[in-house]
C-alpha cells in the first residue's frame, strides 16, 4: 500500500504543476510536457493498481475510476499537443502596423478641388 501511495502523491503532484501552469498560462510546448509527465505517472500508477489490486486490497472500482480518469487524461494531452505542434498563426497587425501603411497627409498629396461636401462654393446638395 505505501508504494501506491507514493505513485498517488506522484501523479497529484504533476497535476498539481499542471493546475499552476494553466494558472500562469504557460505556452503550449510547455504544457504539453506537463501532460506527458503526469500522462506517465498516472500510467504508472494504473499498472500497479491492476497488478496488485487483490494482493493490497484494492476495489475493482478504483482501478476502473484511474482508468476512466486516464482516458480524459489523454484526450486533453493530445488536443494540448496539437496545439503545442502547430505552426504559429501570424499574428493580426497591429495598429501602427495599419496607419504606417497608409499614406500621411501633407502639402503634396492633398488634392484641392470640388468634391461632394465643398461647401465654400456653393450647396453640398448641388446646384438648385
Amino acid at each position: 500500500m505505501q508504494e501506491f501511495a507514493k505513485l498517488r502523491d506522484e501523479a497529484q503532484k504533476r497535476a498539481l504543476a499542471i493546475r499552476t501552469a494553466s494558472e500562469r498560462q504557460v505556452p503550449p510546448k510547455e504544457a504539453c510536457a506537463l501532460f506527458n509527465a503526469f500522462s506517465a505517472a498516472e500510467t504508472k500508477l494504473i499498472k500497479y493498481a491492476a497488478d496488485n489490486a487483490t494482493w493490497c486490497g484494492i476495489p475493482p472500482e478504483v482501478v476502473m475510476n484511474l482508468k476512466t480518469a486516464h482516458a480524459k487524461t489523454t484526450e486533453i494531452q493530445t488536443k494540448v499537443c496539437r496545439v503545442a505542434a502547430a505552426p504559429a498563426r501570424p499574428s493580426a497587425p497591429s495598429l501602427s502596423d495599419a496607419l504606417g501603411s497608409a499614406a500621411v497627409p501633407d502639402a503634396n498629396n492633398i488634392r484641392t478641388g470640388r468634391g461632394t461636401y465643398d461647401t465654400l462654393t456653393g450647396t453640398p446638395l448641388g446646384s438648385r
